[in-house]
């Protein structure tokens, strides 16, 4: 082990292996990947149409329903009682195939590579993120890599609509927050400093949506929405359900840190073993 030089929190870096993938061209399925790299580069952010298709939509709804019914030991209510849910579910590939299906698909895995710049794309994990119709709560601008388990910058979520999202109600990213600095994580509905000690890091701006910085886009069914780890973002509520499949890959340079914290999702043997492609 060494010291990690790049992330504040000054961890731990744990190295494991990974088998390398080469690119086969620009288009991968119906995603042209040169131009969308480029943003993803540029802004950390840029949307990606169509990136299920119809069949794997399918899987997609149908393995995110199964979890909303069945949930598991990470699942979690980020809404009050008395108001429309927010509820949201982490590392379900293991025993949900058809989530697994997705997340460890090939193509998919080659479009998270080429947004990243990378040799190789790997699944830090799943996440489904479901807020019922009427639901007013918001969720706060965050970036997600401080509440992870790792340091390097070759990152990308990938925000999978399930259902049509329209513009009012979709994903708000902050562009060029992905390249710094890392700022103060807290809980969405407490706003608690579990991770990073309280004053260590800087806090996130209320942006407001004004700011040019912003992008938000309107989603079909399929479509997603590509962010880097350290990217601002936050979400409205949802006027109709709203149901998200949220993938988390890392690339080359990535690796796992032991925090002196419980992370968020919590860390696991099992973290980055995969390599899709």
């Amino acid at each position: 082990m060494h010291r990690n030089k790049n992330d504040p929190s000054g961890s731990k870096v744990v190295s494991w292996a990974s088998v390398a993938f080469r690119r086969r061209d620009d288009r991968i399925g119906s995603v042209t990947i040169r131009d969308t790299s480029l943003e993803f580069a540029r802004d950390g952010v840029a949307l990606v149409r169509g990136l299920l298709d119809p069949a794997a939509l399918e899987l997609g709804r149908r393995g995110v329903d199964t979890i909303v019914t069945n949930p598991g030991p990470l699942a979690i209510t980020a809404s009050l009682p008395d108001e429309p849910a927010f509820v949201e579910d982490f590392r379900r590939v293991g025993d949900v195939p058809d989530i697994a299906a997705i997340a460890l698909d090939p193509r998919i895995g080659l479009v998270a590579a080429a947004l990243m710049a990378s040799r190789t794309a790997r699944l830090h994990h799943d996440h489904i993120l479901v807020k019922a119709a009427g639901s007013t709560r918001r969720t706060p601008w965050h970036q997600d890599q401080p509440y992870y388990d790792v340091d390097g910058s070759q990152c990308v979520s990938l925000w999978i609509a399930l259902d049509p999202v329209p513009i009012e109600t979709s994903l708000e990213c902050v562009r060029g927050t992905h390249l710094g600095p890392w700022l103060m994580p807290r809980t969405f509905l407490d706003r608690e400093a579990r991770w990073f000690p309280e004053g260590s890091l800087a806090e996130i701006p209320d942006y407001s949506l004004n700011d040019d910085r912003i992008v938000r886009y309107a989603l079909e069914p399929g479509d997603a929405i590509a962010f880097h780890f350290l990217t601002v973002h936050g979400a409205p509520g949802a006027r109709s359900t709203r149901r998200i499949l949220s993938l988390r890959y890392v690339g080359d340079d990535v690796r796992r840190v032991t925090r002196p914290w419980r992370t968020s999702p919590p860390s696991t043997s099992a973290d980055l073993d995969v390599v899709i492609g």
